[in-house]
């Protein structure tokens, strides 16, 4: 029996999208203990996981924005932690813009003995398992199939049965059992959610295209949640405005993921509540900007309206904020064109359901 360490050390939304290659490793009936190694901007979607039996929670100097520092003690706490971990084996998940051989290094030095990781870079004596991207497999695929990729090459399969699709654990009860009845939507009635912030301002849609889109949907008669973390309460006050019900600050994580899993449909830039959404699988109208690929990160497995300019100048840039004046690729989106793929894709869940 074998004790492993999954590490994805990054966001909210890459965590999710990790969920399936976890699962993988889980139902393996040689390991008896999954442990996920995240950082604290992944660590409340961790927290959703079924499959982990226990976190770690490490902030990357490699991977998070801001950066903390690489000093000599907090990397000697991470050896520590994962040298008492006494782990048989770790996969390193990372997009493709990562590279695992920091971390694969630490892990080395902590003495695990067996490390898989995708690196363009020679790895040397760092991973005993490498892909190399591009070569092993194609870049051009969404990131769950990538982190699939990873966890097969370390020999950990879904089951034929499993359909790849990402989930997490019942949200049921988190927010609907005790603040709906404070103003939040009715959850036997229709209604939208809408998340206007993102990480990265790259891929926020301008606030008042927002603002406007919640009084066109609501002349249209829906009802419109509008959801955000605490620190983004003053644009979620700003976007509801007197038609939307503001839940800025109000849900957590999981609260959110309930909220999204009755709602007729989520509207948000490419943000970890996308992945959420899907996760739950709601249909998702996806105002994308093409900083990153939404044939990577586009949500997985669910209805998607995609908008926004894919061919916009900061195509492919993994810009955090815009590098063009006027922000086109998303301020090319109006609030009729939201309003019309709402509708199309509500239409069109309907129909399936």
């Amino acid at each position: 029996m074998r004790r492993v360490l999954a590490a994805r050390l990054d966001s909210a939304g890459d965590v999710l999208v990790t969920e399936p290659a976890l699962r993988a490793i889980a139902a393996d009936p040689e390991v008896a203990e999954l442990t996920l190694l995240c950082g604290p901007q992944g660590l409340a979607a961790a927290r959703l996981l079924p499959e982990p039996d226990a976190l770690e929670c490490w902030a990357s100097p490699w991977t998070l924005v801001p950066s903390p520092a690489a000093d000599a003690g907090h990397v000697e706490d991470l050896r520590r932690r994962i040298a008492a971990g006494g782990f048989d084996e770790a996969v390193i998940f990372t997009s493709f813009h990562q590279s695992p051989l920091p971390l694969a290094l630490v892990l080395r030095t902590a003495g695990v003995p067996r490390i898989t990781g995708a690196s363009v870079d020679f790895a040397g004596s760092l991973l005993d398992v490498r892909l190399r991207p591009g070569e092993d497999f194609p870049e051009d695929q969404h990131e769950v199939a990538r982190a699939l990729r990873i966890s097969a090459a370390a020999g950990f399969q879904l089951p034929a049965d499993d359909s790849g699709l990402m989930r997490i654990a019942d949200p049921a009860g988190a927010y609907f059992g005790t603040a709906a009845a404070a103003g939040g939507p009715d959850p036997a009635a229709p209604y939208l959610v809408l998340h206007p912030g993102a990480s990265a301002p790259a891929r926020m849609w301008p606030p008042e295209r927002s603002r406007a889109a919640v009084d066109l949907l609501a002349e249209r008669g829906w009802t419109v949640a509008v959801t955000g973390g605490p620190a983004e309460a003053d644009l979620t006050a700003a976007v509801a405005g007197r038609h939307g019900i503001d839940l800025g600050g109000r849900t957590g994580l999981r609260g959110t993921a309930e909220v999204l899993s009755r709602a007729a449909c989520l509207v948000t830039g490419n943000t970890g509540p996308a992945h959420l959404a899907a996760a739950v699988g709601t249909a998702v109208v996806s105002l994308f900007s093409p900083v990153v690929p939404p044939v990577r990160w586009a949500p997985h497995g669910v209805p998607v309206e995609l908008l926004g300019d894919q061919t916009a100048p900061c195509r492919d840039s993994r810009a955090r904020n815009c590098p063009v004046p006027g922000h086109p690729c998303l301020a090319s989106v109006s609030p009729a064109d939201v309003a019309e793929a709402v509708e199309r894709i509500t239409h069109r869940t309907r129909r399936s359901a």
